[in-house]
């Protein structure tokens, strides 16, 4: 007997459907008429053994146990799903071949090998276990999946590392959640202070934006343009640059905090002769940009429609499972199998079928068009978001699976669209012994921006003016002017920035060594994650909205004020995650990952125990909802 096992009964009855019928539905799996048997796991079914399960004594939170480290890491059964965990168990032994079909990630890798390592497999089933990986839920594609399965031992490093996380998650919040609950209340706080690998830095990121907005003090600056003329009339402006002799008058942006400097260039410039002393043309061109990861698809859809990231998630999540509409959303890849270009034809008319784009800007494409996305070499597990070729026969979509799905198609249409083409154009003028530089942006072809807005309004706003100019000519300064601007303030974090934060911390890493390992894509928690991350914290009350702002509150505050520093920096998370993907490539060993973080976890609860924060007094403890249950009576026959 053939055993596919599902991460859910979604998957599992997409799978039934591309395999022989008639089907016979038993409870909790599928039997299909060539004899194999479909069955799933319903996300999770096992869950790390907390504490109190390795010893008793660890049900009362004391500072002495701490560092809790099992020396015999233990699985036990979710309460909710053990039905079904026994289901699998009973199949999983009769079964002669396994297909693991968990979903294409590091989480969907673990969720079905916990539980064939739970169960136990016989030396010949491990060895024999074959690894389904499918990113779209319509039968053709879920056919073709089938056909090109892998062994399940080309994925063990995927699953190691995503046991590792795991591992690491639950050592580096539970000790430290005990220990700074415990320190908390030797500071008069009487709730539970959770500490977490990714949490706590992303809370710090928006405690120290916070902090740098309230502390913020405006400053004017001045800049000087120049409003020359050529011998023909033609008239433009270019902005002075200011010399090294100007750094004492200057921040460390350049700008110019002396409106005395300022004004003693535009006296000294008026009515004076300048120079061209450089002229540079250079054709540029912008390619369209990459279709879907979740990442940029939750910023941009916070961005257009202001929904949150777990929004976002959610109605990817209906889009793929329930509507067929996208394939797999938890992806953290941009890029495409050439195998899924000669799908384009029907994936295009899908889109228009569904009103994920208009028949016009379809017709405006060219489809022998091959952008960069299309590349075997980038795609691992997981390819990125687009729209499958399943056309609705109705209108079926709600509001919001409509508007994402919407930027979905159109991502995926502007692959088909030429780049955006234009030239610019820099000229370097000297007056007075001064230097002024002048840009201008000539656009040559609007490209894929047409999809994007009105090119014609695109065209107009990104073309600016420069007459004719040549080495050596001669201009005429007619005028100065001096603008003062102020500097301005941070913004507050919004779901779209604080997800960009997210995904890019490089930027915010403070450790040059770290910095130069990591990579622009390496960030705090993982494409399924972040989402999941943010609403934690709001949660527990340590982030509030304001509108579309997101704040530290109080609480937060001084969660992070009482910590050691380099727990609220997404430096070492940063870094975890990176050593995380090594071990998914085989570059790095779980041992060489979890050793550096055993030691370093001894050191932080060493320092929970001296720790106080006298704000933490008198703050309340964030409100917890129970969910309402009914009575259940039984039905009399």
């Amino acid at each position: 007997m053939k055993l596919y096992i599902a991460e859910k009964p979604s998957l599992g009855r997409a799978i039934a459907d591309a395999l022989p019928k008639p089907h016979k539905k038993q409870d909790g799996f599928i039997e299909t008429s060539d004899g194999s048997i479909v069955s799933w796991c319903i996300g999770h079914l096992l869950e790390q053994a907390q504490p109190d399960d390795y010893d008793p004594k660890y049900k009362k939170w004391q500072h002495q146990d701490l560092p809790i480290i099992p020396t015999e890491w233990q699985f036990k059964a979710k309460a909710n799903t053990k039905k079904q965990l026994g289901v699998l168990k009973k199949l999983i032994k009769k079964a002669q071949t396994i297909v693991h079909a968990g979903d294409p990630d590091r989480e969907g890798q673990l969720l079905v090998d916990e539980v064939l390592q739970y169960v136990g497999l016989s030396e010949r089933q491990k060895q024999t276990t074959q690894r389904l990986l499918i990113s779209d839920l319509n039968i053709q594609a879920v056919k073709k999946a089938l056909n090109t399965q892998q062994s399940n031992q080309n994925f063990v490093p995927l699953s190691v590392s995503a046991l590792a996380r795991a591992r690491a998650d639950w050592l580096y919040g539970m000790n430290l959640t005990r220990a700074y609950t415990l320190a908390g209340q030797k500071s008069g706080y009487q709730g539970v202070l959770s500490v977490g690998r990714v949490q706590t830095p992303v809370l710090g990121l928006v405690v120290r934006r916070d902090a740098e907005i309230a502390e913020f003090v405006s400053k004017p600056f001045y800049e000087v343009f120049a409003h020359l003329q050529t011998q023909d009339k033609s008239r433009f402006c270019a902005k002075w640059q200011p010399s090294d002799a100007c750094a004492p008058y200057m921040d460390e942006e350049k700008r110019v905090l002396v409106k005395g400097l300022a004004e003693n260039v535009a006296t000294r410039i008026k009515d004076q002769e300048g120079e061209v002393t450089a002229i540079e043309k250079k054709p540029k061109k912008q390619l369209a940009p990459l279709p879907y990861n979740l990442s940029a698809l939750q910023i941009d859809a916070s961005k257009a429609f202001g929904m949150s990231a777990k929004q976002v998630l959610d109605v990817c999540q209906s889009l793929y499972e329930k509507h067929k509409l996208i394939t797999y959303p938890r992806s953290d890849n941009r890029y495409l199998p050439l195998g899924h270009y000669k799908e384009r034809e029907s994936v295009v008319a899908a889109m228009v079928n569904n009103n994920g784009c208009e028949q016009s800007k379809v017709d405006a494409a060219n489809l022998s068009l091959k952008s960069k996305c299309w590349n075997d070499k980038k795609v691992a597990a997981h390819h990125a978001i687009i729209p499958t070729s399943k056309k609705l026969k109705s209108a079926q979509l709600g509001h919001q699976e409509q508007q994402v799905y919407g930027l979905i198609s159109r991502q995926y249409l502007a692959q088909f669209y030429p780049a955006f083409s234009y030239d610019e154009t820099k000229a370097e003028i000297m007056i007075a012994g001064g230097l002024f530089i002048a840009k201008a942006k000539q656009v040559n072809e609007i490209g894929f921006k047409v999809l994007f807005g009105k090119a014609r309004d695109d065209e107009d706003n990104l073309s600016t003016y420069l007459p004719p100019l040549v080495k050596g000519q001669r201009l005429q300064c007619h005028d100065a002017q001096i603008q003062e601007k102020h500097t301005q303030p941070p913004q507050y974090y919004t779901d779209a920035t604080l997800l960009a934060a997210m995904t890019g911390i490089s930027r915010y890493v403070k450790d040059k060594d770290i910095k130069k390992i990591l990579k622009e894509t390496d960030g705090l928690g993982t494409e399924a994650t972040r989402a999941g991350i943010i609403e934690l914290l709001f949660k527990r009350g340590f982030l509030a909205r304001n509108a579309k702002q997101i704040r530290s509150t109080e609480l937060g505050q001084a969660m992070i004020a009482m910590l050691p520093e380099s727990l609220t920096l997404p430096d070492r998370t940063a870094l975890w995650e990176s050593h995380l993907a090594q071990i998914a490539n085989k570059e790095c060993t779980y041992q060489m990952f979890m050793d550096p973080l055993l030691s370093q976890l001894g050191e932080f609860v060493s320092d929970a125990k001296v720790a106080n924060n006298p704000d933490l007094k008198g703050l309340s403890k964030p409100r917890t909802f129970k969910r309402k249950t009914r009575k259940r009576t039984k039905a009399k026959s």
